[in-house]
């Protein structure tokens, strides 16, 4: 499979580089495009702060840039928070995607999104600050109308980015659990 996978909002770290690592020992071609030029961040706030100064747009406009030249493989876009984001924004607009795996975040869904059964699943923590309860919901209720078909995995007392061992959210059973069941969605694609 040929996986496009995004960094959060932290920018391109070590765990990202890890996991993409991690997909390729399983048999899968991975890309992790950079699209904060080499830039990271300590915090969930000075990386939010650099994300707002390159503006949505940008930052949209780099990932579409990053993905380009693999689109008609028909690639799995997949990351991690702001990342999962930009995946799924990309996953949605590209008729040729073959899967969406958002690790620990979602995005807002245009009214008019149509995909033909697209497999998506998503890995969160709960409770999550940054995709509550009835957010979940009501993009799980949409995405379906858009014509995907979703699956998600919540992680009780996980935190946000519990996947980063780097981070104070790092939760190493919560995390083996997540790749253990996101490796078997992806052979099933």
């Amino acid at each position: 499979m040929d996986i496009m996978l995004f960094h959060s909002t932290y920018g391109l770290r070590p765990a990202v580089r890890d996991a993409a690592d991690r997909l390729r020992a399983a048999g899968h071609e991975v890309w992790t495009p950079d699209l904060f030029e080499g830039r990271t961040f300590e915090t969930v706030e000075e990386g939010m702060a650099f994300k707002d100064e390159i503006g949505k747009d940008e930052l949209l406009k780099r990932a579409i840039l990053a993905a380009a030249p693999y689109s008609e493989r028909g690639l799995v876009y997949a990351g991690f928070s702001l990342g999962a984001a930009t995946a799924q924004t990309l996953a949605l607009g590209d008729e040729k995607a073959r899967g969406l795996l958002l690790l620990h975040g979602t995005s807002d869904i245009a009214e008019n999104a149509s995909v033909d059964e697209l497999p998506v699943q998503l890995h969160v923590a709960e409770p999550d600050p940054f995709e509550p309860d009835d957010w979940l919901t009501a993009w799980y209720l949409r995405m379906g109308r858009a014509g995907a078909e979703v699956e998600v995995y919540r992680y009780a007392g996980a935190g946000h980015l519990y996947t980063d061992p780097g981070l104070p959210d790092y939760d190493k059973e919560a995390a083996e659990a997540t790749w253990l069941v996101a490796l078997g969605f992806l052979d099933s694609l």
